[in-house]
């Protein structure tokens, strides 16, 4: 599949999008790292991702494949966390002259998002979450407004799932009188290290990354490399430590670490509050 894309890539008369599970999508590695070096454009969607799959078990969940994608030359990475960022990084990516990974998710996440939301290439998303007044559905909106306060004490990045347990983590927080700054990275490679940089710096210098994915290669080490130069900054990181298991999905966010509550003893531990 993945090298007859790259064939009808390569005449450039056409769009190509390529879809399997994202750990599939490993199995054609060397076609994906040959159709890089010849530059062509196809755009890789790979699909139910991570330990949120559940019950699947681990041959079916991708935990290394931001590890493989990121360092493939001139691609784009997106990881959207809703319908509407989903959409946005398709539209993106159709658009784009070069190669696009794309992961996706199982889990049916609210959305987050106005479907006028602007999203680009290399551009995170930080906000804070209010209440939607006219949905009947209790979903959050993540606004494109920086709202800066002193009293954030710790700056948390994530997307995918991981993005929708920081936000169940900020309102678990917000009833101690505790505030947290979440940022959406929604763009692994390029990572948005001035917009990380600083809420981080609003923050204390206190960073947690979150991520569904092992801890080798993914949006922790995309985030730590763009901070290398920071010598200032406590940074924990939160992501799957080993071969995982099968179960229900939040059981598995619970075992591994990178649940809301896991979160929250992040930043009690990182803020020693």
């Amino acid at each position: 599949m993945v090298a007859v894309a790259i064939g009808i890539a390569a005449r450039q008369r056409y769009t190509c999008f390529v879809h399997t599970f994202a750990a599939f999508l490993m199995r054609a590695a060397d076609q994906i790292r040959m159709g890089a070096i010849s530059f062509t454009q196809v755009k890789y969607v790979g699909s139910h991702a991570g330990v949120s799959i559940g019950e699947d078990g681990p041959s079916q969940m991708a935990l290394e494949d931001f590890a493989f994608f990121r360092t493939v030359p001139n691609i784009v990475c997106f990881y959207p966390s809703d319908a509407v960022s989903a959409e946005r990084a398709v539209e993106l990516a159709a658009n784009y002259a070069g190669a696009v990974y794309i992961r996706t998710s199982r889990p049916n996440f609210p959305i987050l998002y106005k479907n006028d939301e602007v999203f680009q290439i290399g551009q995170a998303k930080v906000g804070k979450q209010r209440m939607n007044r006219f949905s009947r559905t209790k979903h959050f909106y993540l606004f494109k407004i920086i709202v800066e306060s002193s009293n954030d004490i710790c700056t948390v990045v994530a997307a995918g799932v991981t993005l929708h347990e920081a936000v169940k983590a900020s309102e678990k927080l917000k009833t101690a009188g505790k505030a947290i700054r979440v940022i959406d990275a929604f763009t692994v490679k390029p990572i948005d290290r001035d917009t990380i940089l600083k809420s981080v710096n609003a923050t204390h210098n206190r960073l947690i990354v979150v991520e569904d994915h092992y801890l080798e290669g993914g949006l922790g080490e995309a985030v730590m490399a763009a901070l290398a130069d920071q010598p200032n900054i406590t940074i924990a990181h939160l992501a799957v430590p080993e071969v995982a298991r099968s179960g229900k999905a939040a059981e598995l966010l619970s075992k591994y670490g990178i649940d809301a509550e896991h979160i929250v003893n992040a930043v009690e531990k990182l803020s020693g509050k």
